[in-house]
């Protein structure tokens, strides 16, 4: 009986899965990039078109890189582009035999007929490149994230820097032609033709310094510096009160030196007219807390946002900011003081490096959100070194200059207007050369001005409100007529009379 071949079942043989059943390959077009080499070397224009889209480490395959760097190289010197240029600047680089020889140099230029959609794949090897540094910065930070040596806090701050930079590569913006906006400028000139004031910008709530700026200008970085004790706080306060309480307009204000109670106290002082120590201590008189209840209700629901976060970044400035325009439509920001702003999670060699970076980023940061940006800066020493009142000329030696900046000279390059607070009174100088009577008067400096004349605009500085006002400010209550025998207690340093019992109507404040 023959024997029964019993027959196991047959498995299917194994074939290699695919490789993205087992991991993943970074993202890449070596085709295209074959493609995008080619049409260089045969079009003579077609460089041009991808320079600013691609870099060497654009390209995923290492050959290619090395190609393209001689390409750069060439266009750089001025030189002709074609496969004899380009094989000859490889020979020089030492990276001919690298790439495969003349002979991968020829397969390249045998693959494409033209150049006609050159740039079209330039940006596709533009996106996958982003793709894989997105995923080299994703495992970096993961891996940093496990690692429980590392403080959460500082990864953040570097992980955003990186985030940023990353984000900075792929921020291109094409050319416009004229016409378009042209019409955008004849619309703000009609606009401001149509203001009574006739201002392009916002009101400051100083119309002598709003004649000279026309307005706090969209899209500007405006510094606004001082040495200590001149009011650069006091200054910016008594704008952000008049710009949110008297004209309504949206301000965020970003205070890195004081808390966000410091600085609605001396909101409180400057708004209800009583000396900030009082509101400290609060020991008021019972006019005072009359004054008090009064004017506080200037302040409530006003559209003033204040973030106290200390050791700020400027990439953290930048995701705030943006959430401020979009949530609450703020038309200005408002940052105390510059000097004290970071940008973490870059390297820089050196402070001033950093504070380049920074006035950068905010200038850049002004041009997105389409608002003026408006920051305080600190002077250097020198004013100070000066010595004595006057200079040979007569004028007062104290008086800031743009030198005086503190930190980098970037901060005046990049800025569009740089503004000084100077009281000559702060130095014992209580007369100007006329001798006119310098007490109580702030001079606003305003040395550069990219779109407009320079110019000093004088007001008056009341230190125990911690308040600037127009020099031809009343200094009464401003909300209620004055029926007082004598002279009013507000802006004076005598002991006021009481009021009349209904001289500040009793008000129900909602806490």
């Amino acid at each position: 009986m023959p024997e029964t071949i019993r027959r196991s079942r047959t498995t299917k043989k194994n074939t290699p899965a695919p490789v993205s059943d087992y991991g993943r390959i970074p993202p890449q077009a070596p085709e295209l990039e074959k493609a995008v080499l080619a049409a260089m070397m045969i079009e003579r224009d077609a460089y041009s078109l991808v320079s600013e889209l691609l870099k060497p480490e654009s390209f995923y395959e290492h050959r290619h890189q090395l190609i393209y760097a001689a390409i750069t190289d060439l266009a750089m010197t001025q030189h002709p582009i074609d496969l004899l240029t380009v094989k000859d600047q490889l020979e020089k680089r030492g990276e001919l035999d690298e790439v495969g020889g003349p002979f991968y140099l020829t397969q390249l230029t045998s693959m494409v007929a033209s150049a006609a959609h050159v740039e079209y794949h330039a940006r596709i090897i533009a996106q996958k490149a982003l793709s894989r540094e997105l995923i080299t910065f994703s495992n970096t930070v993961l891996s940093k994230a496990f690692d429980e040596t590392i403080d959460v806090d500082d990864l953040m701050q570097e992980t955003e820097g990186r985030l940023f930079e990353i984000s900075q590569q792929n921020v291109k913006k094409d050319y416009t032609q004229i016409n378009p906006v042209i019409a955008e400028a004849y619309k703000n000139i009609q606009a401001a033709a149509g203001r009574p004031d006739g201002l392009s910008g916002l009101q400051s709530g100083f119309p002598e310094l709003d004649k000279i700026t026309a307005g706090w200008q969209k899209s500007d970085l405006i510094i606004i510096a001082a040495r200590p004790a001149m009011g650069k706080t006091a200054f910016m306060l008594s704008m952000a009160k008049n710009m949110a309480v008297n004209l309504h307009t949206p301000v965020g204000f970003f205070s890195l030196e004081m808390s966000n109670l410091q600085l609605v106290n001396r909101l409180i002082a400057n708004t209800c007219e009583i000396p900030s120590d009082k509101i400290r201590t609060g020991q008021l008189a019972d006019y005072e807390w009359q004054q008090l209840d009064y004017k506080l209700n200037a302040l409530l629901d006003a559209p003033l946002y204040i973030d106290d976060t200390p050791s700020l970044s400027v990439f953290e400035l930048r995701t705030k900011a943006r959430r401020l325009v979009k949530e609450h439509d703020v038309k200005i920001i408002i940052i105390d003081y510059l000097q004290l702003m970071n940008a973490s999670g870059m390297s820089f060699y050196s402070r001033q490096e950093e504070v380049s970076v920074i006035s950068r980023s905010l200038k850049g940061l002004a041009k997105e959100l389409g608002i003026p940006i408006i920051a305080l800066s600190q002077l250097n020493r020198n004013v100070e070194s000066r010595t004595g009142d006057r200079n040979t000329s007569g004028a007062d030696s104290r008086r800031p200059q743009l030198s005086d900046l503190r930190e980098s000279g970037a901060i005046e390059q990049d800025a569009d207007m740089v503004c000084f607070i100077h009281r000559p009174e702060y130095y014992k100088i209580f007369t100007d050369e006329q001798g006119n009577d310098l007490r109580g008067i702030a001079q606003i400096i305003i040395a550069k001005h990219r779109n407009g004349a320079i110019a000093d605009v004088n007001l008056r500085f009341i230190g125990q409100y911690t308040r600037f006002q127009n020099l031809d400010d009343d200094q009464i209550p401003d909300v209620i007529p004055s029926r007082m025998n004598g002279p009013s207690p507000i802006g004076s340093t005598a002991t006021p009379p009481p009021p009349e019992p209904d001289y500040y109507p009793k008000q129900d404040l909602p806490f």
